[in-house]
């Protein structure tokens, strides 16, 4: 047996011991009877993946399962591999799916044999953010600047994402028709690449949730243009919004969990239970506010109704797009 199998294979067992010791919380009665993979639907270092493997973290230290919740990445393919994956798993109460909004937008895109409508919902978690950003040392510093830079490249001009008919490639379209102007996308690996490439000068803008810049914001590294929200983020107080700039551009991800087709009723009250849990935590509570989320749980019928109609939407902006099937 390959020797890094077996440490890992020992390490779930003895995380499993050490669950098992401390007792369930969850007041279902069906429990999980070995550890829960939490499939991601991007690649390492993103806000998916820091996202998920923060309600990890959370889940552990809170005693919220009484397995481990092994992180696993399936980024591949704008998340067509996680799709298909969970669709391979149909009936298996111990698989759920960290989402974003490739998990509509990719089978819109691409055939993958995938029906989002098959899998189970569980829990909305929150709605992520998105704020146009440049490299401190430019001397762009209002909307106005940005526009006038981007139509002087002459169609030249870098915008880091993380692919096409991923959410910054829509926000990033969204931007060019609103105001006429062409860029070179540039996709990376993930958002924090994206970030890290913005603040190297290898890009020269980004549509980055606030989770994947703050840091660099912080350190005087990054600089907030214009905010795709309703209202200015509280962790950018002086960051206008594009409605306060007279341009009705709003965009957010959703940060959610599914489950396979045919997952146990039982299993998924457990899994329910489990992020209402986790919801209601102060850690997760002070990550929203600090990291710029919209804390908005929602579970069952209503989270299924809510994918099937940012489905339809982002078909329409797809197919504006020149994308879609």
């Amino acid at each position: 047996m390959n020797s890094k199998f077996t440490r890992r294979f020992a390490m779930a067992v003895a995380a499993s011991a050490a669950f098992l010791a401390a007792g369930p919380v969850a007041a279902s009665d069906w429990q999980p009877q070995k550890p829960v993979e939490m499939v991601i639907m991007a690649g390492q270092g993103g806000g998916a993946d820091r996202l998920a493997r923060l309600f990890q973290s959370i889940i552990q230290k809170e005693n919220l399962s009484r397995m481990p919740i092994l992180p696993v990445n399936k980024g591949g393919g704008s998340g067509a591999e996680a799709l298909r994956y969970l669709k391979d798993k149909t009936g298996d109460n111990h698989v759920i799916m960290a989402t974003l909004n490739s998990y509509y937008t990719t089978p819109l895109r691409t055939d993958i044999g995938v029906n989002i409508e098959e899998f189970t919902p569980i829990a909305r978690m929150a709605l992520d953010t998105f704020v146009l950003w440049v490299n401190a040392d430019s001397d762009i510093q209002t909307l106005d600047d940005y526009v006038a830079a981007v139509k002087a490249s002459g169609g030249t001009w870098k915008m880091g994402g993380t692919g096409t008919g991923q959410e910054d490639s829509l926000v990033t379209a969204m931007l060019e028709n609103e105001f006429d102007i062409k860029v070179t996308y540039v996709p990376f690996k993930g958002g924090g690449d994206v970030a890290k490439n913005l603040v190297g000068g290898h890009i020269d803008s980004s549509v980055n949730n606030p989770s994947e810049a703050l840091g660099f914001y912080q350190a005087g590294k990054l600089r907030p243009i214009a905010a795709f929200t309703p209202e200015r983020i509280g962790v950018f107080p002086e960051t206008p919004t594009m409605a306060e700039l007279g341009h009705d551009l709003v965009y957010w991800m959703q940060r959610s969990f599914v489950a396979p087709k045919g997952m146990a009723p039982e299993a998924v009250a457990y899994y329910t239970e489990m992020f209402e849990k986790l919801n209601a935590s102060q850690e997760w509570q002070t990550y929203t506010t600090e990291k710029a989320l919209l804390a908005d749980f929602l579970t069952g019928d209503a989270l299924q109704a809510y994918f099937l109609e940012e489905r339809d939407k982002h078909g329409a902006l797809l197919g504006s797009m020149g994308e879609g099937s």
